[in-house]
């Protein structure tokens, strides 16, 4: 009960202290509480809406406290609050039984792939976990419900030749950079977005992102993307520091939507299917395990904290295994 109030008063805090801030009140009401006995009117208890929001919105400051992105919190909110919403308990009274029936009928209401399922799954997992480390519940009821198997899908990936019949069709230099960026780098969209021109190092064919987490890593052009680059930043008069701009005036950042709504019409027009800026990201994990670049290289390249996450981006040229097959078994 001590926890629960010490959380509460942090909680009701959060808009107005930092987290030092936070961290020292903390410190001061856990060292002054101990000294009492802490217990609750049963007709001053928080109601059933009341609890519950009280407890997401701790979770999900602890998720922005671990370095999750505002995207990733919303997604974890949303996801939960829909849980609350459908199925009227406390978190804290939830059963392993609840969970099952949820997951069941969200399936079937929305069409849901096994994919989509399995991440609901993980988002309730890792909230009732958080739910029984905080001692709020004395088991996670997520535990005994297992990985929903998904299979193994070949995903797409942009030939040589959908990619040189996409460079054509752009008719505006900033296209032409944005569609040989992610191509060389394999950056994500929301990376390429954030970036400045002064993140640009020409000399060394190279630029800083901040990817998941707010973590930093180098990513490489080639010399096709650094010549378009400076092509398009030649050709621009405005002073926005964002690399990338809209086309209409006033002049600002491109944000993510933008990046996709362009790369899908010029998808249409070069006659290229489902072309997004993803895409460009596993052609580029593909193409460089296919040529032998090692995986390890790969996941740095690409930003991933697991080498599995890697490999399941990459798919690797079924022509390179019959060859190998050949050369190293037959």
């Amino acid at each position: 009960m001590k926890e629960k109030l010490i959380l509460e008063i942090s909680n009701a805090m959060t808009d107005i202290l930092s987290v030092e801030q936070l961290a020292k009140l903390n410190g001061v009401l856990l060292k002054t509480i101990s000294k009492y006995t802490v217990s609750m009117d049963e007709e001053q208890a928080p109601s059933l809406a009341t609890s519950n929001d009280t407890l997401l919105k701790a979770f999900l400051s602890a998720k922005q406290v671990e370095g999750c992105s505002q995207p990733t919190i919303r997604y974890y909110g949303n996801t939960i609050k829909q849980l609350a919403d459908n199925m009227s308990k406390r978190f804290t009274d939830y059963t392993t039984e609840d969970i099952r029936a949820y997951l069941a009928v969200f399936q079937q209401k929305h069409n849901a792939t096994k994919v989509t399922v399995d991440n609901v799954r993980r988002i309730f997992s890792s909230f009732f976990s958080w739910l029984e480390e905080e001692d709020y519940i004395l088991k996670n009821p997520v535990r005994r419900i297992h990985k929903v198997k998904t299979g193994t899908q070949v995903r797409e990936v942009l030939s040589d030749e959908s990619l040189e019949s996409i460079r054509d069709t752009c008719t505006h230099p900033r296209d032409l950079a944005i569609v040989d960026l992610l191509a060389s780098t394999g950056m994500r969209v929301g990376e390429l977005v954030k970036l400045n021109r002064e993140d640009i190092n020409f000399t060394e064919r190279e630029c800083v992102v901040f990817g998941k987490g707010n973590k930093q890593r180098i990513v490489y052009f080639n010399a096709r993307t650094k010549i378009h680059l400076q092509q398009y930043l030649n050709e621009r008069s405005d002073q926005n520091e964002a690399l990338f701009v809209s086309l209409n005036n006033p002049q600002k950042r491109l944000q993510i939507s933008g990046v996709e709504v362009r790369l899908r019409k010029i998808g249409r027009e070069a006659n290229v299917p489902r072309v997004h800026p993803h895409k460009f990201r596993r052609t580029l994990a593909t193409m460089a395990i296919d040529k032998g670049m090692p995986v390890e290289q790969v996941q740095k390249l690409l930003g991933h904290v697991k080498i599995d996450t890697t490999m399941h981006y990459a798919m690797v040229s079924q022509n390179n295994v019959k060859f190998s097959h050949r050369r190293f078994i037959s």
